[in-house]
């Protein structure tokens, strides 16, 4: 499907409004993207992201735990930024930290002279205070404070956090999710609900112009952000849900998009090249997972989960589909994060062993239909299924498929199982670079569901699920083999099938200067790093 005419002129009135709003505030302090003449207002260029799905669902950021990792990094920051490819981290609102030899106390120095958006200051009581509300508000991605017991401020500018067990709390506070510092003051005198309803105060480089809900965010430059403005820098960005993958291809071809997400191995191939386009390959994270609801039948039978999981279609799937960007998943972790196993089972397409353990399971026949919903847009999804379909069709089962908004497709499924849809397809991307973050939140016992969409409970795994956590606070391999023997048991009880480990493919204009990927932050520009050439 092309773009249409009211996206192409939905894209050129707000590109409009920009552009005046821009030219208005210039008016007598000019700002510019760097490199022009001073004393000149020189209209800000305005970087581009066209994605597939809804831009953020909850603006709290102690609660929003999806696609809003996009923006969210670009409005609030964490004391520390993790860098896979180096194994280290990058100082942010932190200046530096120490941990005790028994991984129990850890102590930070906040970095002076930082300015949240409402203008008051970042101090220790601030940090103390964001975190404290996170782990209080108990939702998201709160987890990751659960080994918390208290959190003291020392002086202005140190805090000290105590465990109750070691977990690695340096990749804590770099999380993706919940980890973020917002003002104090600003929440205290607006009420707990005020950033829900699209309110903003925290210290990174961007505040929010406008946005429409579900669909498009215009991030705007903050004057007084810490790190300042000299330099290339980007000041407007635009993250626009547009949701045919043919029209974000357009979108990068005719130059209007800096930065596209999620369009076909096809389209890879052709924008290979297209002058203009740069098309990166980049380590991932991510990974493509299908759910079984666990609890429901037939699929509450293991021997039913485990002749599907004979019968998917892995190598058409990879080869065909994905064009050979993305490997089979063995085990629930991606292959190059710690606690990946390679010597985990691995279940490969083979339709006699999926009719005979559906024979012992008493449907020699087949006969039965299962419900399969996917995020609508995601051509990876709905093709996948589509040839999980046929195969299916071939043992007797009918798959029926539904495509919807993610935040639909996942409300959906947070009901009692016995309502809910038979097969869950999603990605998984990490909070923080652990493979506590995939174990803990798809396949931990859950009394409300939230992201354990096969709805899987098992005693054992949990406690290794734990026990890995808290070794790998300490001892890193140690964790890691708690991790993999939870996944085995997994694995042997077909609870899901780790369909692919993503290889990202990053496209984006070649005037869209400073963009670097980094796998622990799924599908964030940091946009203070780029610049519009």
């Amino acid at each position: 499907m092309s773009q249409t005419k009211n996206e192409r002129r939905a894209f050129a009135a707000i590109i409009a409004i920009l552009l005046m709003a821009s030219v208005v505030a210039c008016g007598g302090n000019p700002q510019s993207n760097g490199g022009g003449q001073s004393g000149v207002a020189e209209t800000p260029k305005i970087a581009y992201y066209a994605t597939n799905s809804e831009p953020i669902l909850d603006w709290d950021p102690s609660v929003e735990f999806s696609n809003g990792i996009i923006i969210m990094h670009n409005i609030y920051e964490t004391l520390l930024r993790y860098l896979p490819d180096r194994d280290d981290f990058e100082y942010v609102l932190a200046t530096g930290y120490d941990r005790s030899a028994d991984g129990l106390e850890w102590t930070f120095d906040i970095r002076q002279g930082v300015k949240f958006h409402d203008g008051t200051e970042l101090d220790a009581d601030a940090v103390k205070f964001s975190f404290d509300r996170t782990i209080e508000k108990d939702e998201g991605a709160a987890f990751i404070w659960d080994a918390v017991d208290y959190i003291e401020v020392l002086d202005k500018y140190k805090l000290k956090i105590v465990l109750d067990y070691a977990v690695p709390l340096d990749l804590v506070v770099a999380s993706g999710y919940a980890a973020f510092i917002m003002s104090p003051t600003a929440v205290q005198n607006n009420g707990d609900d005020w950033l829900s309803s699209g309110n903003v105060a925290g210290t990174g480089p961007y505040t929010v112009r406008s946005s429409i809900h579900g669909e498009e965010v215009v991030l705007e430059a903050f004057d007084d952000y810490w790190q300042g403005w000299d330099g290339n820098h980007t000041r407007l960005a635009y993250i626009k849900k547009v949701p045919e993958t043919a029209s974000r291809r357009q979108l990068i071809e005719s130059g209007e998009a800096s930065f596209i997400l999620q369009v076909t191995p096809e389209d890879h191939a052709a924008l290979r090249d297209v002058p203009g386009i740069i098309v990166e390959d980049q380590t991932s994270y991510q990974n493509l997972l299908l759910f079984f609801n666990n609890q429901k039948a037939p699929l509450n039978d293991a021997r039913v989960r485990q002749a599907l999981s004979y019968a998917f279609p892995y190598s058409d799937v990879i080869d065909h589909i994905m064009a050979g960007e993305a490997i089979q998943g063995r085990g629930i972790i991606p292959q190059g994060l710690w606690g990946h196993g390679s010597d985990i089972f691995q279940y490969s397409y083979d339709l006699d062993k999926a009719k005979s353990l559906l024979a012992d399971a008493g449907y020699p026949d087949g006969g039965f239909s299962l419900s399969a919903t996917y995020t609508a847009g995601d051509e990876a999804h709905r093709r996948s299924l589509e040839l999980y379909h046929s195969e299916l069709a071939k043992i007797g089962i009918t798959l029926d498929i539904r495509g919807m908004p993610w935040d639909s497709q996942w409300e959906a499924a947070k009901v009692d199982p016995e309502q809910a849809q038979d097969i869950f397809v999603m990605y998984w991307w990490p909070d923080y670079a652990s493979p506590y973050s995939w174990l803990v939140n798809l396949f931990f016992t859950e009394d409300d569901t939230l992201f354990n969409m096969s709805y899987y409970s098992n005693p054992l795994v949990d406690d290794l699920i734990d026990e890995g956590n808290v070794l790998s606070g300490i001892d890193r391999n140690a964790g890691a083999s708690a991790f993999i023997e939870a996944q085995k048991i997994i694995m042997q009880d077909a609870a899901a099938i780790p369909i692919f480990d993503q290889q990202y493919v990053r496209i984006y204009r070649d005037n869209f200067k400073g963009y670097k990927d980094n796998p622990a932050y799924s599908n964030v520009v940091f946009f203070y790093e780029t610049y519009i050439d």
